[in-house]
């Protein structure tokens, strides 16, 4: 792959989090605590949705998550020039799960195709 054709060099791309879906509270927390255990990660709420390990292990609560296993998030620098980027590769995005910040720009989109069983995702996320 040529330089000018990395999303790694062209937007800053990198694992910002693996999401993991859960079927149930408990099951959550105590996903959460072995991530804990295993590396010192410290449990965090961001959503109602969701319980994490730092910010690197999201565990999705029953139903709350996306894809069949769970979903891998990747951070971009412009998430608008990396959608046209993928776009112009043939990946849809899910328009549906466009969350937008308060500004209007786009914090976080899914694709619609999975990936063995990820569903995957581009935030602005840090």
């Amino acid at each position: 792959m040529a330089e000018s054709e990395d999303p790694k060099q062209l937007f800053g791309m990198y694992v910002a989090h693996v999401g993991i879906n859960a079927s149930s509270d408990e099951e959550a927390e105590a996903i959460v605590k072995e991530f804990s255990d295993l590396m010192g990660l410290a449990r965090q709420v961001i959503s109602p949705a969701s319980v994490f390990a730092s910010d690197l292990i999201e565990v999705m609560r029953p139903g709350r998550g996306r894809g069949t296993k769970g979903h891998i998030g990747f951070h971009v620098d412009d998430i608008a020039a990396a959608e046209k980027w993928f776009k112009s590769r043939g990946f849809e995005i899910n328009e549906d799960s466009r969350v937008k910040n308060p500004d209007g720009s786009t914090y976080l989109v899914y694709f619609k195709h999975e990936i063995a069983g990820f569903a995957i995702h581009l935030t602005v996320q840090k």
